[in-house]
């Protein structure tokens, strides 16, 4: 007989990259997001049995089935990240969109009354939620975990360790019903466990008492890397965008600063020596000059890409900047199934046609392996030892 396979509820599910990160030992029983074109995408890939379509704040418990194994959150991050002023969480005030997470946690709460509450919770968004107002948020939310008798660790993952794109993201793990197994525990000397980023180690330092009290460390192997570069995943004959002309390729050129510049000739130059094109991404950005006045550079990176970037975030596409073996330089916009390729999704995964659609997709997604890392890490362990403590539990009860 098969092992079972684990359940998971996907709230703001957007495309369903944490479940296809999951893998085939997970399904999903539950979706929702409230983004039509999202939903469209879901359906397509999916299916519309487990998808509903609306606001997370007018779920109710009725529309949750069972009891999961595991509850995913990745809600909206517009209003912790730079582009979005980092205006916080709070619920009513300015930070409307992530204070979103509090809808969620009043499902989960009331689950809880019900008996039904997930073994594990994953709530995914940026590093902002470290840092905005002033750490406030990022206490309020691990004290609410304590004080609902949840423990929980708190872990910065950079999808640079899996696929060609520097993508930090924050990822809170919290579970009841067991302390975590000594398996998890981590070692003083243990060379091969991901560090903690400066931001969260300083923002887990100032939370308050009751916070950190319910704080179990959890040991989170470091990211494999990747031999993949930018320019492996790059498409033949991309659909929906379309190559920059001469002029504007040296416009483009001529916001770079002679750093920048210098990079851009490194490229070139290994390009010609090895007969391999070399892709970079560039981003054009607000920079003071020396005299404190404001213009717009170009920065190019040829080692990973950028963070991959919406216009509903704020900012601008990613564009690609290809030093070519003849010594030519050529840019476009990053294709939707190139940003695809980015979040690790598999060229199976459907996208929508619309060039638009299919970018904000990948852009406002969770990179799928960096998922796959977590849940075989900690939440798949975390569920075993919770499943392995009930049982114990139930056969104490039966004697």
């Amino acid at each position: 007989m098969s092992p079972r396979r684990r359940e998971v509820l996907e709230f703001f599910a957007g495309g369903g990259m944490a479940r296809i990160g999951l893998g085939r030992g997970w399904r999903c029983t539950f979706a929702n997001d409230v983004d039509k074109g999202k939903c469209a995408a879901y359906r397509e890939n999916f299916g519309d049995a487990h998808l509903v379509e609306r606001d997370v704040a007018r779920l109710s418990s009725a529309d949750l089935p069972g009891r999961a194994d595991l509850a995913w959150a990745s809600f909206p991050c517009q209003d912790l990240s730079l582009a979005g002023g980092r205006r916080g969480m709070e619920m009513g005030g300015a930070g409307a969109r992530s204070s979103m997470f509090w809808a969620f946690w009043f499902l989960v709460e009331i689950l809880a009354e019900e008996g039904r509450a997930p073994k594990t919770l994953c709530v995914e968004n940026v590093l902002g939620l470290a840092t905005s107002n002033q750490g406030r948020d990022f206490n309020a939310l691990c004290t609410a975990l304590g004080r609902s008798g949840w423990y929980w660790d708190a872990h910065a993952v950079d999808a640079a360790g899996f696929v060609p794109q520097s993508r930090p993201r924050l990822f809170i793990i919290a579970w009841r019903g067991a302390e975590p197994p000594a398996a998890l525990a981590p070692q003083a000397d243990d060379a091969d466990a991901a560090p903690t980023h400066p931001a969260l180690a300083r923002a887990i330092e100032r939370l308050d008492p009751e916070a950190a009290a319910a704080r179990r460390p959890l040991r989170l192997p470091a990211p494999p890397g990747t031999n993949q570069t930018l320019g492996d995943l790059l498409e033949d004959a991309p659909t929906g965008v379309k190559w920059k002309t001469k002029a504007e390729v040296n416009r483009l050129l001529s916001l770079m600063t002679p750093r920048q510049r210098a990079r851009v000739e490194e490229a070139r130059a290994a390009a010609q020596r090895g007969g391999q094109r070399r892709a970079g991404g560039v981003y054009r950005r607000t920079r003071k000059d020396k005299a404190g006045v404001s213009v717009q550079r170009a920065e190019v990176r040829f080692d990973v890409a950028g963070c991959l970037r919406t216009p509903a975030g704020g900012s601008s596409r990613l564009t690609l900047l290809i030093a070519e073996p003849d010594g030519s330089l050529r840019a476009r916009l990053l294709s939707a199934r190139e940003a695809a390729r980015l979040m690790g999704l598999p060229d199976s995964y459907k996208l929508p046609k619309a060039y638009t659609a299919g970018y904000k997709i990948a852009g406002d997604g969770v990179a799928a392996p960096v998922v796959r890392h977590l849940a075989q890490h900690l939440i798949e362990p975390l569920c075993a030892e919770i499943d392995r403590v009930e049982a114990a539990q139930a056969d104490r009860a039966a004697e």
